[in-house]
């Protein structure tokens, strides 16, 4: 075997490009519930998540039309399959969950404990071992979670399958990012990839509000407008295409350890935007995400 000249090797990457991308990647992935503040008062979840998803694939399309390779069936097939599992099955899931009364806070919990799935899928599926002291930050950064999210946490009187759903959907999400960092072959560039998601995701949430009667004409309302602004441009432009673009650099349990640190950066833009109260536990809990994702991104 020969070895690779050294002009085929990688260069090397910038010390602050994972600390930057990971700041967008927690400002974004913690406004999706931000947005959602704004304009679930104005529509149903279904109606809300077609919007946002037909508006998000609908401001991609020209671009992925215009630049970037012409994708092939099988790229375009497992693109929509993603889409499928990421936007249709973990959103709608939750959307389920919550239309089922399953408490929020208990929701957001599950959804934050995303990283604690995608770890342990990445070792089978992607050969990616975490170390004992990435195991430990794990288990540290989940403390800093559960002490964040404590005071919102109820039980409920929702049947049991929904709380089946919240779990499925978070797991569903974990074994699609894997999945998808495993089969390089099958990329496109960020913005046609989101763009197949989007509109796979809008055309089964459209066809679940038309068989729930909630029709799809928008809330005209200035409220419904700025959720949806806020939804399409950080949540889904920010969040997703640097959670895709961080996954193809780095190793998924790192990417996903940034999102540990959700919880209390919402709790932050909705103590800034809402006057929401900030506790002493909120912070504990946030300096213990803090450690807890050094520990395992390191």
């Amino acid at each position: 075997m020969t070895s690779l000249p050294a002009t085929t090797l990688a260069p090397p990457r910038h010390p602050l490009l994972w600390p930057l991308m990971a700041v967008l990647l927690i400002l974004g992935w913690s406004s999706g519930f931000i947005g959602i503040r704004f304009a679930n008062a104005e529509a149903s979840v279904v109606l809300l998540l077609f919007w946002r998803t037909l508006l998000s694939g609908l401001i991609l399309l020209p671009f992925a039309l215009a630049f970037g390779p012409r994708p092939g069936r099988r790229a375009v097939l497992f693109q929509m399959g993603f889409g499928v599992m990421s936007v249709f099955l973990y959103l709608g899931g939750f959307a389920l969950a919550i239309e089922q009364r399953v408490p929020t806070g208990l929701v957001a919990l599950i959804s934050d404990l995303l990283p604690l799935a995608i770890a342990a899928l990445a070792q089978p599926v992607l050969g990616e071992r975490l170390s004992p002291r990435q195991w430990l930050g794990t288990a540290i950064a989940v403390s800093g979670v559960l002490v964040v999210s404590f005071d919102s946490l109820t039980w409920g009187a929702a049947p049991l399958w929904a709380y089946g759903i919240t779990a499925g959907s978070m797991l569903v999400f974990a074994l699609a990012s894997v999945l998808h960092k495993g089969r390089k072959v099958l990329h496109l560039p960020v913005h046609q990839a989101l763009c197949i998601q989007s509109l796979t995701g809008a055309a089964l949430f459209g066809l679940c509000a038309l068989m729930a009667g909630d029709g799809l004409a928008p809330p005209l309302t200035r409220n419904f407008a700025l959720g949806m602004v806020w939804l399409v441009l950080i949540a889904t432009f920010g969040a997703y295409s640097v959670y895709y673009t961080s996954l193809r650099m780095f190793p998924a349990a790192k990417v996903s350890a940034a999102i540990y640190l959700s919880p209390p950066v919402t709790m932050v833009w909705a103590w800034a935007l809402f006057a929401e109260p900030l506790t002493p536990m909120m912070f504990a809990g946030l300096a213990a995400t803090l450690v807890g994702v050094w520990l395992t991104a390191r």
